[in-house]
């Protein structure tokens, strides 16, 4: 059995690219500066966190966050926690996906069954692939772990533990965390960044 008992789940800072509009995926764009003021109040929000393990996705904006929390500890790259590949949507706001597949836009805001993104990634072959990822951190042998990932990735990982569907993950530079009870994974709590970016600011 696994020693893993808690992970804690934050998703990335804003990038350059605007990750807060556009759908990158598997794009690899880079952390903006708000990015990384967004992250180190994830820090500070973090500090009384016991955390043996920290891992992010190669894509830049995961490891280069997960590196400001880790300081001078390793961070573990597992390839399997990419974003999804949006298809030919990646790189697009909602409101550009609408205008140019307003059918494909409405099935996908609609959460239709059979819904895929255009030229994209199987959204059955991602969760498979995130779950192989997540069994890295399982075999691990920390009890404790901190996973700087994307809003995909975590939404995936916590359905996946939990057994229930998540409405919303976590916006930019926010955590939230899943507990071990027994052989049952519970949601645990989710942060609240903006006031301690508010915090910072001032």
């Amino acid at each position: 059995m696994t020693a893993l008992r808690r992970i804690v789940l934050l998703r990335h800072g804003n990038t350059v690219g605007n990750s807060h509009e556009r759908f990158h995926g598997s794009s690899d764009v880079a952390l903006s500066e708000e990015g990384r003021q967004q992250i180190r109040a994830a820090g500070r929000a973090l500090s009384t966190e016991v955390i043996e393990l920290v891992a992010a996705s190669p894509l830049r904006r995961s490891w280069e966050s997960a590196a400001i929390l880790a300081g001078e500890a390793n961070v573990l790259l597992v390839p399997e926690f990419r974003e999804i590949h949006f298809g030919r949507w990646e790189g697009l706001t909602a409101e550009e996906i609408q205008e140019r597949d307003p059918v494909l836009y409405e099935a996908w805001q609609q959460k239709a069954a059979d819904f895929e993104f255009p030229s994209g990634e199987p959204r059955a072959q991602f969760r498979e692939r995130v779950v192989r990822g997540l069994d890295q951190i399982a075999n691990s042998g920390a009890k404790n772990a901190l996973l700087v990932l994307h809003k995909g990735v975590i939404r995936t990982i916590v359905e996946h533990l939990t057994g229930q569907e998540v409405a919303e993950a976590p916006e930019l530079g926010e955590h939230t965390s899943v507990t071990r009870e027994g052989d049952n994974w519970k949601l645990g709590r989710r942060s609240s960044n903006p006031p301690a970016l508010d915090e910072a600011a001032a």
